[in-house]
């Protein structure tokens, strides 16, 4: 199995955008009636719509003609769509009130989360999920989900629960899925207070706006840390890129300072993040990012004898680079020739929180398995809920300090893939 496969992507206004998860297959499209404008300067915008007002970053989002916004700093607005990654599976049993399935959660296993919870649970913390929407009926997070704070930030008119992908279900779960209901999954982070951050539409696709709209309010509700398993690689240094770049930067650097580590997926393109001359991957190399790559076993629970790869080795697919990159964390991984065969390659993948969809339409909670930088960066937000927790007076950046310090490279690995080192969240909760 090559461990280094790229996928095509399609350029559209001087940008790539890049997956949610492995697999994914993404287009770009630019706004003809949407911009993002810096309002230093005392921009005029009285002749558009103001989408979001984010003046906490001197930044708006705006609807209108393009005309209206000329004389200002802007650029149009820019939406990712993305397809489902092809490495995911549901779990058997289905039913989100069988027993528990923490037996196949190799990544808690590997994290001492039960060693960690005698400790804290992450209770007085609070986490923004900016996903495609968190599913509020789950069992495993009906508890944990602050439904009056979680909001929706597309236009298509619904509110914070997902209506199309299960991503960022699955990324809550493995922040803080519920584990004292004796069913299903177990959290990192299950004492957390969740909020869900919608910023995928009922289309499918996820604006540039958005997102900017979501960091800024989980800064300003007091998030203690904000999970970004999304991403747009790569963006060219100039042009717009550049300016989505400040934009971005400014954004993320006011989050760090109100106290909200972003933790943001490293992407899956197997690329050199270091070396790749003239672009950058956003948001993970934003300003006050925490760029997290993605380690998967081969071979867990497939009936041999033992492993192929251990579970903190790099995931074929994980972008990497020694200065890009700050830790690696559990994301799965695949042998994607396993794929049909019989063997269970599906247990190499993180297991969470899913649902599926009935014959009307509703959503039913189950379980499944999914693999990405997506799945290793909600690993990372919940070590830190759990570092906060244990150390209320600690600032953001002193939380990230403490996951990359605790982190370390694994014998025989190239620390490219790791940067800090690989997520050891037991030790962090210690430190």
């Amino acid at each position: 199995m090559s461990r280094h496969t790229r996928r095509s992507f399609v350029k559209l206004s001087g940008a790539v955008l890049g997956g949610i998860a492995t697999g994914t297959t993404v287009t770009a499209a630019a706004s003809t009636d949407r911009f993002i404008v810096d309002t230093r300067g005392n921009a005029d915008l009285s002749d558009v719509e103001v989408v979001h007002d984010l003046s906490a970053v001197d930044l708006a989002v705006v609807r209108g003609d393009r005309k209206a916004v000329k004389g200002t700093k802007f650029a149009p607005d820019v939406t990712a769509t993305l397809d489902e990654p092809v490495q995911q599976e549901v779990a058997e049993p289905t039913s989100a009130v069988d027993e528990s399935l923490y037996g196949l959660q190799w990544d808690k296993q590997d994290q001492s989360i039960p060693e960690a919870h005698e400790i804290t649970r992450g209770e007085g913390t609070r986490v923004a999920v900016i996903d495609s929407g968190v599913l509020e009926t789950h069992p495993d997070l009906a508890g944990p989900l602050n439904v009056d704070l979680s909001r929706n930030f597309t236009d298509d008119g619904g509110d914070h629960n997902p209506v199309a992908s299960d991503h960022g279900t699955h990324v809550a779960g493995t922040i803080a899925a519920d584990d004292t209901n004796g069913t299903g999954v177990t959290g990192t982070a299950p004492g957390t207070e969740l909020v869900d951050c919608r910023v995928f539409s009922d289309e499918g696709g996820a604006s540039f706006g958005d997102i900017l709209a979501a960091v800024t309010y989980s800064a300003e509700i007091g998030c203690d840390a904000a999970n970004l398993s999304l991403g747009a690689y790569p963006v060219p240094r100039q042009g717009n890129g550049k300016f989505y770049g400040k934009v971005l930067n400014r954004t993320m650097t006011y989050a760090n300072k109100e106290g909200t580590l972003l933790v943001a997926a490293a992407g899956n393109d197997s690329a050199d993040l270091q070396h790749d001359g003239g672009v950058i991957s956003l948001p993970n190399e934003g300003a006050q990012g925490f760029s997290v790559a993605a380690t998967g076993p081969i071979g867990y629970q497939w009936g041999d004898d033992g492993l192929r790869a251990p579970p903190h080795s790099p995931a074929f697919y994980t972008n990497y680079g020694t200065n890009a990159i700050d830790v690696a964390a559990p994301g799965g991984d695949a042998d994607r020739s396993a794929i049909g065969s019989g063997v269970p390659y599906f247990n190499d993948l993180v297991l969470s929180t899913v649902f599926s969809t009935d014959a009307d339409g509703n959503a039913v909670p189950s379980y499944g398995w999914k693999a990405g930088t997506s799945m290793a960066a909600p690993q990372v937000t919940g070590a830190a809920a759990l570092v906060k927790s244990v150390n209320p007076g600690y600032n953001a950046n002193k939380v990230d300090s403490v996951i990359r310090q605790t982190a370390s490279v694994p014998d025989g690995y190239d620390k490219a893939y790791y940067g800090g080192g690989y997520l050891d969240t037991l030790a962090a909760v210690q430190d």
